[in-house]
């Protein structure tokens, strides 16, 4: 038995200060966002397809502690995970963190071959963290 079935992708929630941005960075990124627009011209819920598995999905803070029943999550300052997203080559690694840095992303670790592979990390406009690795 699969605990996710086979049609049914992942969603990965994060919350999020600032929708736009987050849509913003995002689509810089190249993610695809799907949904139905809201007032502010965003979709609502802000879904991102990662791919055929994976979604990734913004919630604001006030939504994101409504769903958590109110439970405290990571607060400015702290990292609540790692993200990872693997590239086919090195110089997907250069090329995704050149975009994130011009998306207004924060680089966190420059592009560097690591033990792991070559591998850099970004922060969104969130402080969620992203490493990058070709590997």
């Amino acid at each position: 038995m699969s605990l996710v079935p086979a049609d049914r992708p992942v969603i990965l929630a994060l919350p999020t200060a600032d929708r736009r941005a987050s849509f913003d960075f995002y689509t810089a990124l190249g993610l695809s966002v799907f949904g139905e627009p809201a007032d502010d011209g965003i979709p609502e819920p802000l879904q991102f397809d990662m791919n055929s598995g994976l979604r990734l999905m913004f919630v604001p803070h006030g939504g994101f502690g409504w769903v958590t029943n109110n439970r405290p999550t990571a607060t400015g300052g702290q990292t609540e995970c790692l993200l990872g997203l693997p590239v086919a080559s090195p110089e997907d690694v250069d090329n995704t963190i050149a975009t994130a840095r011009q998306a207004g992303g924060k680089i966190v670790m420059e592009p560097a071959q690591q033990p792991w592979g070559y591998s850099a990390v970004f922060a969104d406009p969130d402080d969620h963290l992203w490493q990058v690795t070709a590997g």
